[in-house]
Order: C-alpha cells, then structure tokens, then sequence
C-alpha cells in the first residue's frame, strides 16, 4: 500500500508558542550580565542487573561487568577529584542526581552540596530506567517519591532532568503536580522558555545535548581535546551575541566521562580559562537563572495559544 502526503499541519508538543530569537533586547541577567553560565554534574547509579546506561563497548556480556564498573569509577574516584575542582574553581554546581544515590553513596552527594551556592535538582530514582516508558501512574508515583526524597534530604528541590531525557506525554504535568517549577528537558532555545500544563505554569531552563560529555564523545566518539574546544567555542560566540540579548550556557557533565585522568587533566584547563574572565559573565545555577527570569523576564512573554 502506498503512503499518502502528509499535507496537513504537522503536530507540536502544544507546550509553548513558537519565538524567533530576539535581535536586541535592554533586558540582562544580575549585575547587568548578557549571558548566564552553569555547569551541572550528573550524579547517576545504575542497576548491576542492567543493560541499560553509556556504554564503553556496545557489545555487552551479561552481567556488564565493563560498563557498570567504568560508570561506578566516577562515583567511586572521579566524582571525588570533580569536587575538589569545583571548590578550588569556585564553580557553584547544578548537581543533578538520581534519588538511588541517596542509598549507594550518599556521601558523595553530601559533598558535593557542600561545595558553597550549589543546588540539587531531581533525576530520577536511576538511569537504568527510561521515565517516558512508565505507565502514567507509575512515572506519578517515581516523580512523587524523588521530590520527597530530595526535599526532605536537602529542603528545597525546583529543577528536573529526565533520566535519558525520557519524557512521556503526561510529564510536564507530573512535574508541576509534584512542585517541580521548571525542566531541564529541552534544548530547543538558548533562553528559557514558559510551558503550558494542565497543572499550571512550568520554566523550560536550556540544557545542552551537544556541550554535554555523554553523546558528545561517548556515542559520537569526540576527543576530549574536541569536546573543550566546543565548550570554548560555544562560550565565545554566545558571549558576544549576549551584547545584544540575554542568553543562557549550560555545560553538562557526568564524573565517569570526564572524571577519567586523561579528561579530567584537559577539562581543567578549559573550565580555568573561563574562570578567568568570569567578571564577563553572571556564573549562576540553573535554579538561579529560574528564579530572576521569572521576576525579570516572564511577563512579557506571549501567552500560550
């Protein structure tokens, strides 16, 4: 049987109306600032019991020995010296982290939320389960038992990263249901964005899937020296397009990718460079970038249609 046209007006995810980046804008981050800078650091658990998870080699044996122990370095070593750099750096971290590290290491999350101005923010309960594969009762009662679990461990959690960036169709209403005010979900603007749910309003805060360390070199297979040179590059240019509008840079990583030695040596040298002309941007926390666009810049947003 042949297929027919598709002619008809193609389907959106009814969340936001479409905007065209602004040319020129008089608004700015804190301190007069055009571009607003974070770096979040995923801390993830895996089942031993599962194939699923950034993988070394694609061709895994069962139980996946390699891959499991390679991502169990970062929470064991990599995660540990990642810290200390942060603090060094003073970098406040975005510490995205699954609930099921509260049982399997829960003093490396502790250290990290030592680090001064850090902000913790709901992941899952693990990245061995995609979240938009979930019954809707089932994703409501995970996305239910991750808030209560991080707010009762650190009193006040806003943001949400999908496992896998894994959403179902129903998910930015649990999200608004269960007191999440915004999303790191989606990446289809350099500004945050207003989503429409049935649950009320929920901010759409970028995150990065290219200067971001798991598809950028593990599935794509990116050098280390590559991977830098983009979040250079990135910097660069969304600086200056910050003299004329406000924008928004992300970095994302993971401590089993670039808290391996041979990274790890690099990335310090890219992150101190940034540091070092900090004074030309605002260095915040995606809750931060939340908290000021919706007293600053929300308002003139155009409704949802």
């Amino acid at each position: 049987m042949s297929k027919k046209a598709q002619l008809d007006t193609l389907t959106t995810p009814q969340r936001y109306p479409y905007r065209a980046t602004t040319p020129a804008s008089t608004k700015c981050w804190p301190n007069g600032k055009g571009l607003a800078v974070y770096v979040a650091m995923n801390l993830e658990h895996f089942a031993f019991d599962s194939l699923e998870g950034a993988k070394l080699s694609a061709n895994a044996n069962y139980p996946d020995v390699l891959n499991y122990s390679w991502r169990d370095y970062g929470n064991r070593v990599g995660g540990w010296h990642l810290a200390e750099l942060f603090e060094t750096l003073d970098i406040p971290p975005a510490v995205i982290a699954n609930t099921s590290i509260i049982d399997y290491c829960p003093m490396l999350l502790e250290r990290w939320l030592a680090i001064p101005e850090s902000e913790l923010i709901g992941h899952g309960h693990t990245n061995s389960q995609r979240q938009g594969e979930l019954p809707l009762s089932e994703e409501d009662k995970m996305i239910a038992s991750c808030q209560q679990r991080l707010t009762a461990y650190n009193k006040s959690v806003k943001g949400w990263l999908s496992p896998w960036i894994s959403e179902s169709f129903h998910t930015p209403e649990l999200l608004a249901k269960h007191q999440f005010s915004y999303t790191l979900n989606w990446a289809h603007d350099d500004m945050p964005t207003s989503f429409a749910t049935e649950n009320g309003p929920l901010l759409s805060i970028p995150y990065p899937q290219e200067i971001n360390d798991i598809p950028t070199i593990i599935p794509n297979g990116a050098s280390i020296d590559t991977f830098c040179q983009m979040i250079e590059y990135q910097f660069e240019e969304l600086l200056a397009r910050s003299q004329y509008s406000p924008q928004v840079m992300g970095i994302a990583l993971h401590p089993y990718i670039v808290g391996q030695p041979f990274r790890f040596f690099r990335l310090k040298q890219t992150l101190r460079k940034l540091l070092a002309r900090r004074e030309e941007y605002w260095l915040t926390t995606p809750g931060k970038i939340a908290e000021h666009y919706s007293l600053a810049f929300e308002r003139d947003e155009e409704p949802m249609y």
